[in-house]
Order: C-alpha cells, then structure tokens, then sequence
C-alpha cells in the first residue's frame, strides 16, 4: 500500500508546462536534424563544437583562411567546400540541440518539489532524460568525427526517439496528476495489448527507413544532389520492404483507432489523440508517396522523419493513458493542494 504524498498545483502545471514545452522543442531540433540530411548539410560545419574554428559561423568564403582546405579538409577526404548555406543549417541544428538541453535541465529543476513531496521517480526519470540528451550531444559529435556514418547517425535518432519518450512520460504523468487525462475504464486490457503491438511496428516501420536513408546516402554519393529523380531507382530491396511494410502499420493501427473510438468514443481525451495519429499517419503516407513519385524533394524528408517520430510519441502517450493505473498509478497518489504562500 502506498502513502498519498501532495504537492502545489502551481509546481505541478509548471513542470507539466516545461515538459510540454520541452517535447516541442525536441519535436524542432528533429526537424532541423531531417533539413540538415535531406540538404546535405551534415558536414556544414566540418569541426564541432566550433564551425570552422568559429563560435559564430562565417558568412562568407573571405572570413575562412586561405587554406581552410587543407586544415579541415583531410576529415573529409580532401571535398570540404564552404557553402554558408549549408554551414548555417548545420549550425542552427546544433543551437537547438544546446537550447533542448537548458530546456530539459529546467524540467528537471522543476522536478524538484517531486522528490520533496516523496516521489523521487518523477526526479530520476527527469534527471535521465537530461543524461541522454547529454550523451546525445556528446553522439552528435561523433557524428561529425565518423563522418556521418550510417550506425551512428542511426543511433543518433534512436536516442532522440527515447528522449521523447522520457520527456512524454513526464508530460503524461503531471497531466494524469492533475485529471486532465483519465479515461474510462472499458476494454483496456485489450487497447493497451493491441497499443504494444502498434508501438512495435512503428519503430520497426521507422528502423526500416533509417535502412532506406542509409542506402539513400551511398546512391547521394554516387550520384549526387543533382539527381534526386533517380536516387528511388537505385535504392533496392530496402525501399520496397520499407514501402511495403507501411500497408501493415497503416491497416493495425485503423484497426486500433477504431477500438479506441468504440471504448472510449471519439470525442474522449484518447479519440482525439487517436484521431490525430490518423492524420499524421495518413501525411506520414502521403509524404512518403511525394518522396517516391515526385524525385525526393528536400521538403519532404525532414517532414516524413518528423510525421513519424510525432506519431509513435503520440501512440505512446495512448498507450501509457490506457494503462495509467498500472504505469502512471504515482500520479494517483498525489494531492495536489493550493500554495500556501
């Protein structure tokens, strides 16, 4: 039996605030992680964490030294050409990968009053999210150093994936805390089952095509930027299994919608989460669609990432509100209570 603990409504919308607030700033960084591979401008900046030995990018070929070639040059074997447009997009990634940083350290000072309240795991779970995104700058790094290798940009996302999971725990358990996500009680057993199955295969379906980006890099190589309409050609088996694949996430997961709508109703906290999922799946497919038939444009890979690491966040939110007794049941024994000063 557990002993009910209370804490200030003000902490408790505070940290929901910044945890929501965090969410979307990662949700940011992860775009501009998808502009800078669908621009080619992961190697914008050839050093890290400087930009050409330079806090503040150059702007212009004039600002690098006569031999900027041969200083950074041998980590790219010899093809660094500075491009200010593709110096500054890898530059802005890294500024929104130092701002999710104070954001996610703010979450965790605002978790604070959790630990004083008695319920230390809000604290360690808050703190590891900042640990992560720690090691991820410290992976963004290597990044550079592997020369874009494809496992450790793979990784890179994977990391980010489990961040937001962190970071949508956190969100989920003040909102759970402070009733604004409850749900009825029917046919959970059955949402949560048919919820790990849909996760899974949404993380297979996105592991499947950082396999498809992989390959798409040595056809980029190979090719070049110039010839995006034929870079979906070159791809191989990849490509078909990743597209293929898509027919059984998008039939699951309607399959699990619908159960949602019948046990909850669609106008329930879960319908509506529920329907967004079937909006961003069907842009996720759509996208999907533009990049195969209509040559890869640059807009539409940052979109195709962001569409599908927004849906699988949201899936786990459902998922984690259907068990809230089970995995959010700390926030049951929280009182939340009016602040005395």
């Amino acid at each position: 039996m557990t002993s009910s603990t209370h804490i200030d409504i003000k902490a408790n919308r505070r940290f929901r605030r910044l945890a929501l607030n965090t969410v979307i700033v990662l949700y940011f960084l992860i775009i501009a992680g998808g502009v800078v591979r669908s621009t080619g401008a992961g190697m914008g900046c050839p050093d890290w964490p400087r930009c050409f030995g330079r806090w503040v990018p150059p702007t212009e070929i004039s600002e690098l030294p006569a031999n900027y070639k041969e200083l950074y040059g041998a980590k790219l074997k010899g093809e660094v050409e500075f491009n200010p447009v593709k110096t500054w997009i890898e530059y802005v990634n890294r500024l929104l990968g130092a701002f999710t940083g104070i954001m996610i350290f703010l979450t965790l000072l605002a978790s604070i009053p959790f630990v004083r309240s008695g319920n230390k795991r809000i604290f360690y779970y808050s703190l590891s999210a900042f640990i992560l995104v720690g090691f991820q700058g410290w992976l963004g790094a290597k990044v550079v150093s592997f020369e874009l290798l494809p496992i450790v940009v793979t990784l890179h996302m994977l990391l980010a994936i489990v961040i937001v999971f962190l970071l949508l725990f956190l969100y989920t358990w003040s909102a759970h805390a402070g009733n604004i996500l409850k749900l009825k009680e029917t046919s959970k057993k059955a949402i949560g089952g048919i919820g790990v199955v849909v996760i899974t295969l949404s993380l297979i379906q996105i592991l499947l095509g950082t396999q498809v980006r992989e390959a798409m890099d040595e056809v980029i190589h190979r090719l070049g930027y110039q010839a995006r309409s034929q870079w979906i050609d070159e791809l191989g088996l990849n490509f078909y299994i990743h597209r293929s694949f898509s027919i059984l996430v998008f039939v699951v997961n309607l399959f699990w919608i619908n159960k949602i709508f019948k046990a909850e109703g669609r106008y329930s906290i879960a319908g509506r989460i529920a329907m967004a999922c079937f909006w961003i799946l069907i842009l996720e497919i759509a996208t999907g669609v533009i990049m195969a038939y209509f040559g890869v444009p640059p807009f539409a890979q940052p979109l195709h990432l962001t569409f599908a690491i927004l849906l699988i966040g949201l899936q786990f939110v459902i998922w984690l509100v259907v068990n809230g007794n089970k995995y959010l049941r700390y926030s049951s024994d929280i009182h939340l209570v009016k602040s005395t000063v």
